[in-house]
C-alpha cells in the first residue's frame, strides 16, 4: 500500500503537470472503486489552483472544490500523453489544457476519487477525524505524550492511529521506534516524556528520509508502465524476523500487534526507550 512518502512522492511528481492547468475533460470507465467516484461534470474548464497531501489523501484543488484522492492499496498516478489508450485497470482521466492526462490506475479499486464542494476540503468526512501531519508544526513529542495519557493500546498501534497522527504506516513505525529504542508493545500511556520526544524525532526522520530518497523516482511519473519506482530502503527491523539486529547483532523477535506483524530488537528496545539503538 502506498504510504505516506509513496503519496507525497506522488504529488511532487504530478504537480509540475497539474497546477494551474485547465481540466479539459473528464473520462470515469469504472465508477465502481472503494466508493463510487465523484467528479463533477462543471470541473471541465476549470483550472487546478494547487495540488496538496492531508495524510495518504491528495488534493486537487479547483474554484468550485477539491477532488480527493486516496490510491488504496495498489493505485497509481500516471501522466501520459492526451489520447493514450487505456489499459485494463485505467479507471480515471483528467485531460489537461498542457495536452497531458492525469490517469488513475488501480488493479485492486480500493482507491478512490470524491470531491468536496467549497474552500474547506477538511470538512469531508474522509478528511475531518484525522490528526496531524508528522512532518508539519503541530507534531512534538509533547503532543504524542499528552495525548496518549491513561492508554493502554500499544505504542505502535497508538502511532499508527490516523486520528493521533496520520501517515505513520506499519514499516515506518517499526523503524522509528527502533530508532527511539522503543518497545512496541509497551502500553502508550507509560511511556515517559522524553521517549515521546525522541520518538517524535525518529518518526520525522524515517518519513522525510523516505520522502528524499523517493524524490529520486519523480521522472517516473511520465510514462506508460504505471510504475512510479518508489524507493528501495535499508530498513532495520521490518521484515527482518530471526536475523541479526544491525546495532546489536541479537536476533531481532517477532510479535503480532493488532493483527500485524511487529519485528523488534529486545535488546535494542526497552519498554520506556531507555537506551535509544545507534543508527
Amino acid at each position: 500500500m502506498p504510504e505516506l512518502p509513496e503519496v507525497e512522492t506522488t504529488r511532487r511528481g504530478i504537480e509540475p503537470w497539474v497546477l494551474a492547468q485547465t481540466i479539459t475533460d473528464i473520462v470515469v470507465r469504472n465508477p465502481h472503486l472503494r466508493w463510487p467516484v465523484e467528479i463533477p461534470e462543471r470541473l471541465i474548464g476549470q483550472q487546478v489552483s494547487a495540488v496538496g497531501r492531508r495524510g495518504k489523501y491528495l488534493l486537487l484543488t479547483t474554484p468550485p472544490g477539491t477532488l480527493i484522492i486516496h490510491l488504496g492499496m495498489s493505485g497509481s498516478l500516471r501522466i501520459l500523453p492526451t489520447g493514450t489508450a487505456p489499459l485494463k485497470h485505467d479507471h480515471v482521466d483528467l485531460s489537461l489544457s498542457n495536452g497531458h492526462l492525469l490517469r488513475l490506475n488501480d488493479p485492486r479499486r480500493f482507491g478512490s476519487v470524491v470531491f468536496q464542494p467549497g474552500e474547506q476540503p477538511q470538512l469531508h468526512w474522509l478528511l475531518r477525524d484525522l490528526g496531524v501531519e508528522p512532518l508539519g508544526n503541530e507534531f512534538s513529542g509533547q503532543y504524542l505524550h499528552a495525548r496518549s495519557r491513561k492508554r493502554k493500546v500499544a505504542v505502535k498501534n497508538f502511532i499508527m492511529d490516523s486520528k493521533n497522527v496520520v501517515g505513520v504506516g506499519n514499516i515506518y513505525a517499526a523503524e522509528a521506534l527502533f530508532m527511539a529504542g522503543i518497545r512496541p508493545g509497551t502500553g502508550a500511556g507509560r511511556i515517559p516524556l522524553y521517549a515521546y520526544e525522541r520518538l517524535a524525532q525518529a518518526i520525522r526522520h524515517v518519513l522525510a528520509r523516505s520522502v528524499r530518497q523517493g524524490g529520486t523516482t519523480l521522472r517516473d511519473f511520465v510514462g506508460s508502465d504505471g510504475n512510479p519506482g518508489y524507493f528501495k530502503q535499508q530498513l532495520n527491523v521490518y521484515g527482518r524476523q530471526d536475523k541479526p539486529c544491525r546495532v546489536c547483532e541479537k536476533p531481532l523477535k517477532l510479535q503480532i500487534l493488532g493483527q500485524r506483524s511487529t519485528v523488534y530488537c529486545p535488546n535494542c528496545q526497552t519498554s520506556q526507550g531507555f537506551v535509544p539503538p545507534k543508527c
